[in-house]
């Protein structure tokens, strides 16, 4: 690829270990109807004067963007077709769309003049006002094309003004050492204040009195952080309440904070299975280095494929030869075979935007921040990137979930006063609504309770209506807490749910001191399901050792749960550990009438 486009396109943003960056492409979905203006298309790859040239290009455009040559004064059944394209975008992009302004659709970087560029932005903040959306200005840059006068492109992000609680939603895992920094970069992120470098801002995020005490998460705990349609953050600062900030914001992110020591890590790889992370945000020390469990979570982030970046925090307390040290070591783990990781370092705002759109689009590439919680330094390029992260999934794959039945993952139990029973977790499929009857299991004998949903809240705001893919906390008002446990699924009664206590999983043993045989007990992660089983069968050999690959019979030693063929698979036994997924399930049935036999005073809630 011409390297001007790097330059143009890429700024300072540099592969960590050397090397040409990837142009970018547009983001938002294609509209029907396609392509934008071409009243000055090249021919035979000839300037306006007729000289021969080699002008920059970015690629051609696959079903993904907004490219748009120029806008300016369009004719009002033009206006109307562009206005129809660009509310197919923000359908597709989930409420957001970049446009690139001054480049043709076959990825010309032809540019526009001062005036043109006014004249276009001009008409896209018109266009964005009749669909309820607000535009940024995300970079300009000059482009070379053999003209007297400078020419521009702009890159501009379109995003829906909040209607209903119909925010985009991201969930972000963070992971990283005891004492990186995690919970106090999220304190200053949420609170919008800085730290006092002896762990103050990390104080409102801890749930337990020894969590205060020690200094350490031991618990998963949530935090958002909003950005309204203008791109600006939305938090804590200012008195908000967690419901000021979701109506405020047109994207929320969720940061799930999950424990780092050693020997919170079961409570840690369940944050990971049973919250389904869009994405991981894994936090180094920079005076540390990789050190205690940062390979370990390294290693769960890419064994369950959660797309990472890095944020290597506390660069206040290092000199700059110590920062490029561990900046050095992450690069050669990420680039050993394992990983196979292109790292980014991001040192501006346009690198930033630059990593975030080609960290959506290749799995390969992993960003790195440098940044202090006290300093404040570069705290804003990680906002600028968390600001234009796009969703992993489109509008077409969320619709085709939220038509199956209804799933709720049961991850979190509590007790409110005056409120009753409350869970929390994940809704995997379909539409959960506010009075909506649903059955809950499987119990310890393989049955299903009836129950009634009284009320939801997400991200600690009241909601009415629950769609695919989101979290969030239900009450059932006077039902048996007792009978509820974490792993259990609330689903639609039509559904007939299929359980089991015997599965069969094709796995790799990443790790075993010795060998793996018939008989050996783990813990096996599914989902949101946590229980040890007891290896029954190895299909086709007797033992397995450390990177042999296996089908495997397991059978869960204390009851029966709700499973999926192909999921995930990820088990652990002291240092022994394996990763699969699911290929065969021996179904129990559940019939009918064992949701009559169950019910029980307090249980039937309609």
């Amino acid at each position: 690829m011409d390297s001007r486009v790097s330059e143009l396109f890429g700024g300072c943003c540099r592969p960590a270990g050397g090397g040409a960056s990837a142009a970018l492409r547009g983001r938002g979905g294609a509209a029907p109807g396609g392509g934008g203006s071409s009243k000055t298309k090249k021919k035979n790859g000839r300037s306006r004067g007729g000289k021969a040239n080699n002008p920059p290009y970015l690629p051609p455009e696959v079903s993904s963007g907004g490219r748009r040559l120029k806008l300016v004064n369009p004719s009002q059944y033009r206006f109307e077709h562009l206005v129809t394209q660009m509310k197919w975008r923000l359908q597709e992009g989930r409420g957001e769309a970049v446009y690139q302004i001054g480049v043709e659709d076959n990825g010309l970087l032809v540019g526009l003049s001062e005036e043109e560029m006014r004249a276009s932005l001009k008409t896209l903040r018109r266009m964005a006002e009749k669909v309820g959306a607000d535009i940024t200005v995300l970079r300009e840059r000059e482009v070379d094309y053999d003209s007297d006068v400078p020419r521009k492109i702009t890159e501009v992000l379109v995003r829906k003004v909040p209607d209903n609680q119909q925010f985009l939603d991201l969930r972000v895992a963070v992971l990283g050492n005891v004492d990186s920094g995690k919970s106090t970069l999220l304190g200053v992120l949420t609170q919008g204040e800085l730290d006092n470098g002896r762990g103050r801002a990390r104080l409102n995020l801890f749930r337990h009195l020894h969590e205060i005490q020690s200094g350490r998460t031991s618990s998963i705990s949530f935090e958002i952080l909003g950005f309204n349609s203008k791109g600006e953050v939305v938090n804590y600062s200012d008195s908000r309440t967690a419901e000021e900030i979701c109506e405020s914001s047109s994207k929320m992110i969720t940061f799930i904070d999950l424990a780092g020591h050693h020997k919170y890590l079961k409570t840690t790889i369940f944050g990971l299975t049973s919250y389904c992370p869009d994405f991981a945000m894994l936090v180094v020390s920079a005076n540390t280095g990789i050190a205690g469990t940062t390979r370990e979570h390294l290693g769960l982030a890419m064994a369950l494929k959660v797309p990472f970046f890095i944020v290597i925090s506390k660069v206040d307390l290092c000199s700059k030869a110590t920062v490029e040290r561990t900046v050095k070591q992450l690069e050669r783990i990420l680039k050993q075979p394992g990983c196979n990781k292109l790292p980014l370092l991001v040192n501006s705002d346009d690198d930033a935007v630059t990593a975030a759109q080609q960290f959506a689009q290749s799995p390969n590439i992993t960003p790195i921040f440098t940044l202090s919680s006290v300093s404040g330094e570069n705290l804003d390029l990680l906002k600028v990137f968390l600001n234009i992260l796009p969703p992993l999934t489109n509008s077409k794959e969320q619709e085709e979930l939220m038509q199956q039945h209804t799933e709720f993952q049961v991850d979190e139990i509590y007790t409110v006063p005056e409120v009753g029973t409350v869970v929390g977790g994940t809704l995997s499929s379909g539409i959960c609504r506010e009075g909506e009857n649903l059955v809950v299991g499987p119990t310890d004998d393989g049955k299903f309770l009836r129950l009634k949903v009284c009320s939801i809240q997400r991200n600690r705001s009241a909601c009415r209506v629950l769609r695919a893919g989101q979290a969030a906390t239900l009450a059932l008002g006077p039902f048996d807490r007792a009978l509820l446990r974490k792993g259990m699924v609330m689903v639609s009664p039509e559904m007939n749910p299929t359980i089991c206590s015997v599965f069969e999983a094709e796995i790799v043993l990443l790790f075993h001191a010795t060998t793996f045989r018939k008989g050996f007990q783990v813990t096996v992660h599914v989902g949101n399901v946590r229980q040890t089983a007891i290896v029954e069968k190895i299909h086709g050999k007797d033992k397995l050792r450390t990177g042999e690959k296996a089908v495997v019979c397991f059978r869960f030693i204390k009851h029966p749960e709700y499973l999926k063929i192909g999921a995930k698979l990820l088990f652990r036994e002291g240092v022994t550990k394996g990763i699969g997924h699911v290929t065969n399930l021996q179904a129990i049935t559940t019939k009918e009438n064992s949701l009559e036999e169950s019910l029980g005073p307090g249980q039937l809630s309609f």
